[in-house]
């Protein structure tokens, strides 16, 4: 029956496109993050994070989009909960990508440890694979895929949790320099963060095939 009413249901042209410019836009974003903690260069970094702020911008005016087409639509592809909690935490991966750039920037860190790297690493796969999810919420014809990638994003939110917490027992350990380690504490657990709002769209995204199924 429910599968029946979405025959009668009109294709949905005014959030599945904002949806799918919004994965499109974490994939950049997170992929700049990567070029922005590898590079060396202090000046190719810099331009690298005015990138990062750029898109980051971008994806709060998709966010508002979003909420205004929740403002003016009666009719919506699946429940204005789910939409707003989805859009919301897709852009809470981007804003925390952002803070991760920023910080680096105003702490004047020249070189990243390798666990970093690895998280932003991880945080990339993990965009790359909510992207294809979101593009899969167009018909829900590969539910499949969408299962497989919550799992995956459960998997690489993990590895970053025990990353973040083994590098961080480490740092106490053996830095001696307090504010330096104030400084790579920060870094490594806003990355983190940005992994758990992978995980909290993966919720989402499964919350929504139970719904629509």
């Amino acid at each position: 029956m429910n599968n029946l009413f979405k025959i009668f249901i009109p294709k949905d042209k005014k959030f599945q496109p904002l949806f799918e410019q919004c994965g499109g836009n974490l994939v950049a974003i997170s992929e700049t993050l990567l070029l922005a903690l590898t590079t060396t260069d202090e000046e190719v970094r810099k331009n690298y994070i005015k990138d990062i702020e750029r898109m980051e911008h971008t994806g709060a005016l998709i966010r508002t989009k979003v909420f205004l087409g929740l403002s003016t639509s009666m009719i919506t592809p699946f429940s204005r909960e789910d939409i707003h909690s989805l859009i919301s935490s897709l852009y809470a991966i981007a804003d925390h990508i952002y803070n991760v750039a920023i910080n680096i920037d105003l702490y004047h860190i020249l070189e990243l440890n390798k666990p970093m790297i690895r998280m932003a690493q991880l945080l990339k796969e993990m965009c790359k694979d909510l992207n294809l999810a979101l593009a899969e919420l167009r018909n829900f014809r590969n539910a499949r895929l969408i299962s497989e990638v919550c799992l995956r994003i459960y998997k690489g939110e993990s590895q970053a949790d025990q990353i973040c917490h083994h590098t961080l027992a480490d740092l106490f350990e053996s830095q001696m320099d307090t504010i330096e380690l104030i400084k790579q504490k920060e870094i490594l657990q806003t990355l983190e963060l940005a992994t758990d709002k992978c995980d909290d769209v993966a919720n989402v995204l499964e919350s929504i095939l139970i719904k629509n199924g």
